[in-house]
Order: C-alpha cells, then structure tokens, then sequence
C-alpha cells in the first residue's frame, strides 16, 4: 500500500487510542466489583490513595490521581456526603483544603481488598508483561507531566 501525507491521521497508526481504548476497557472491568462498594472508577482510586496516606491536601490528592480541581471538586463532594472522607481548610493556610479518610472510608478498605486479584486475572497478562506494561505508561505518564512544566 501506499504512503501518503494523510497516514499519521490513521486511527490504527494512532498510540493514543489503544490506551484510550484500553482504558475504557480495564474501568469496565472493574464496575460491577465498584458498584458492590457503590463507587466509581475514580472515587476507588481516590480511596486507593487515602487508605495509603490518611490525610493529603487537594493538591496532594490531584497530583497522585493526575486530577485537576474542577474534577476532584465535585468528586470530593459526594466521597463527603457518603461519609468517606472530611474535607477543612487547613489552619496553617487556609489556601489549602485538607483530605482525610473517615473511618468508614477506612472499614471500606475491607470489602476493597480482593479487587486488584480480580482485574489482575481479567488483564490476560503474565506478570512480566503486566510489570513492563505498568513501567511503559509511567514512562509516559512522568513525560506528560514533566512536559506540562
């Protein structure tokens, strides 16, 4: 076949849609696990990061879930009214609005703890293939960021 000027607009020679694809893909794999523990895709990841570290800025929060405030806004609102977490400005700085789990966010980790096994067996990869996938899309992930700088 032919090469012509308009084969970079080829969605088969695009690397942004199979991980675009792929991602749609793995989030509904995990749905009917997170609709067990009524959360999202993003609220679960959210959780993921305050069962680790307790209590974060926003900020903090948005850097670790690569979020930006008119997303984690809203997202933080309703983890709130269901009782997962606690947001107050901060007293050193009322600039900054502090995250901290509720120990109903914590007894969640519980019913949390077999999900990754779950997707895991879903993926269909090896392990190695799985850990040089994951480095692969942290490599550009790291570039994202440090390109936005």
């Amino acid at each position: 076949m032919n090469k012509t000027k308009y084969d970079a607009l080829k969605l088969e020679n695009q690397l942004c849609f199979p991980l675009y694809a792929c991602s749609r893909e793995v989030i509904k794999l995990y749905k009917p696990f997170l609709d067990e523990l009524d959360l999202t895709y993003t609220q679960y990841i959210t959780m993921m990061v305050l069962w680790e570290k307790k209590t974060l800025t926003s900020k903090e929060l948005g850097n670790d879930l690569f979020l930006d405030s008119g997303t984690l806004t809203p997202l933080l609102k309703k983890m709130e009214a269901k009782g997962l977490l606690r947001r107050r400005r901060s007293e050193e700085d009322e600039r900054n609005l502090v995250v901290t789990i509720t120990e109903t966010g914590e007894r969640l980790r519980e019913k949390a703890i077999e999900i990754p096994g779950k997707i895991a067996r879903c993926a269909n990869l090896d392990p190695e293939e799985a850990a040089e996938l994951y480095r692969i899309l942290y490599k550009v992930l790291k570039n994202d960021v440090a390109a936005e700088k």
